[in-house]
């Protein structure tokens, strides 16, 4: 990117700073708008990248960045990493791949993770305010004042939880956080900034330390608008670390490796792994590494090639949903762009070329990308950036439960965010004092099939079947947070819940809704049209037994016969779970009873007309 292609898109410095921060799994950064220019911030040790490590001395108080990387090796039971791959999450939901660290982890079943740090434990979000308490001390010492404001980066499949936790650990270090911005869009930003008046489809490839993401975004008139977006939370180069690490313990035969010398394996296998990016063959030396005995190892390329190579597969799936999201096919793209330090792997690239038929763009430094298109997206909140429009999308579909056990959808996945829907309900049972709001989040059919977000109950007074009125109104906002209104429209009585308190869901049953959704999509539209017919069996059946209560001897006993035996046809339709023969029984029904319906609606008519005051 040239100063010349962004000029034109850029205006003076703002009284008001607003950084943009990349919280990344294994390192960090932090940027500022400098003269109309998205300049990252060096720490104290003189590097942009700072690493995502927090350790907690005996004394004092914690520590982040490389002074903290240089204590992993020395006291890894007190030293914490990639702990974005925890945040927002619960015990229960943490694989025995990932609980491999060397500090403590406390687990409890439907209880949010803790750090455990001897006696002591803290939360994910508690950690991570620590590392983002350091950028914001660095950003304050370069530019020489205070900071309060901050857009914080994302993975795309972050879930509300995982939102809320990030925005809560912005908080815990100091900052209002304007804007929770997916990490695909703030690369596609620094990226395709230049571009910004011409119309273009891009595809964001993100593969990092503990997530992937791929965003497919249409760039037009400097409006960046997310099509689709799918990924994995925990799935990065530390799966890749992991396979390295084991393979070099089966070659080496190291038996009961301590902590130490875990840590200080794990360290030069990320060295030997960025050294084989630019080389073919490199070695690992590790003096000292059990009393005087040293730890030599060579390791080729082609070797890490095989061990990474099903990691990175598992990007394959993600990427061929996203263009079926989109609608898109591969001619459609006009650019590929990568994000995340593996990228820098050139099996990666290769990998990309393949499932896109296109060489990806390269002209951006891939671990800073997405430090600078937040740093813009901070720049466009505070004014210092103009004719620039970013608009995300929500991942999943949003709806509450109806009555059968339905989702009803309001804001469809892939909807542009922030946005606003709602619909009108009203009750199924008579005098009913309250309606209970289940939020849901998935794409079933059924409710019991996707996930509860959360619930609420709304009050009113007591009326007959279907009188009371009930709007829910769904928002989400610009930081991708869910806010859920109900209001009764008769007394004005209102609830407002926002939902910082999503369910936690790994990524993999993310992507388990996505698959089962195509999978059981048969079943599932079979099931709500079976539901919804039931429903209106039901309905019917209650009603004629009613207006034939109502009516008397006004319907001749033959017509009355006839219908109950219709009547009871649709009852045994019912139980035999049959759609085409309920239909047909309903529309029987409903033929069968239009004289009734015209005895009961002039009843009705006459009734009112008799209990109408007289006035002058």
């Amino acid at each position: 990117m040239t100063r010349e292609s962004v000029s034109a898109a850029y205006i003076g410095a703002v009284e008001t700073d607003i950084v943009g921060i990349d919280l990344g799994t294994t390192n960090s950064l932090v940027g500022v708008m400098d003269a109309g220019f998205p300049v990252l911030i060096a720490g104290a040790e003189g590097a942009r990248l700072t690493p995502s490590i927090v350790h907690f001395p005996e004394e004092g108080e914690p520590i982040a960045g490389a002074a903290a990387m240089r204590m992993r090796v020395l006291r890894p039971d007190s030293t914490v990493y990639s702990v974005k791959r925890f945040i927002g999450r619960r015990g229960d939901e943490i694989s025995p791949e990932d609980a491999a660290v060397a500090y403590g982890l406390a687990r409890p079943p439907g209880q949010p993770l803790r750090i455990q740090i001897g006696s002591l434990e803290y939360s994910p979000e508690q950690v991570s305010a620590v590392i983002l308490r350091k950028l914001k001390e660095d950003a304050e010492r370069s530019i020489g004042r205070a900071v309060h404001r901050a857009v914080i980066t994302v993975p795309a499949y972050f879930n509300d939880a995982q939102r809320n936790a990030t925005k809560q650990a912005g908080e815990l270090a100091g900052f209002t956080v304007e804007r929770i911005v997916n990490e695909p869009t703030a690369a596609a930003l620094a990226y395709g900034l230049d571009k910004a008046k011409a119309k273009a489809r891009i595809a964001v490839y993100d593969l990092g330390g503990g997530t992937f993401d791929i965003s497919l975004l249409e760039l037009h008139n400097g409006v960046f608008e997310v099509l689709a977006t799918n990924g994995n939370t925990r799935l990065g180069g530390d799966d890749i670390d992991r396979t390295l690490l084991d393979r070099v313990l089966r070659r080496t035969k190291l038996d009961q490796v301590s902590p130490g010398e875990m840590a200080r394996l794990r360290e030069a296998l990320v060295l030997v792994k960025h050294h084989l990016s630019t080389e073919l063959v490199a070695s690992m030396n590790i003096p000292f590494f059990r009393g005087e005995e040293s730890l030599m190892l060579e390791i080729t390329r082609k070797e890490l090639e095989e061990l990474a190579r099903p990691v990175v597969e598992r990007t394959r799936t993600h990427c061929q949903r996203v263009l079926a999201d989109a609608r898109l096919e591969l001619s459609d793209l006009d650019e590929v762009i990568l994000v995340g330090g593996v990228t820098r792997m050139p099996m990666v690239r290769h990998f990309v070329e393949d499932i896109f038929g296109r060489e990806p763009n390269l002209s951006q430094n891939p671990d800073e990308a997405v430090a600078i298109g937040a740093t813009i997206q901070a720049g466009i909140l505070s004014g210092a950036v103009r004719e620039v429009v970013l608009l995300d999308i929500t991942p999943l579909s949003l709806g509450i439960e109806t009555f059968g056990g339905l989702m009803n959808v309001i804001i469809p996945r892939n909807s542009t965010i922030p946005t606003k829907a709602g619909e009108m309900f009203t009750t199924a049972v008579a005098n009913q004092a309250a309606m209970t709001i289940k939020v849901l989040q998935g794409e079933r059919e059924m409710a019991r099939d996707n996930w509860k977000l959360g619930e609420f109950e709304i009050e009113f007074e007591p009326a007959p079947k279907g009188v009371p009125r009930v709007g829910v109104q769904f928002e989400i906002d610009a930081t991708g947070i869910l806010h859920v209104l109900a209001r009764e429209t008769k007394t004005g009585r209102q609830e407002m819940v926002e939902m910082r308190s999503a369910v936690d869901v790994s990524d993999e049953a993310v992507e388990a809704m996505l698959a089962d959704s195509l999978e059981h999509a048969f079943e599932d539209v079979n099931e709500r049209i079976w539901t919804e017919t039931r429903l209106k069996s039901e309905e019917m059946l209650g009603a004629v037994t009613f207006a034939l209560q109502m009516v008397g001897d006004e319907v001749e006993a033959g017509e009355r016969a006839r219908i109950r035996d219709l009547a009871d046809e649709v009852q045994r339709a019912m139980a035999g779970r049959e759609v085409s023969k309920l239909k047909q029984a309903n529309e029987a029904l409903d033929a069968a009873t239009q004289h009734l319906a015209t005895i009961v609606l002039e009843r009705a008519t006459s009734d009112a007309i008799a209990t109408r005051p007289i006035t002058d």
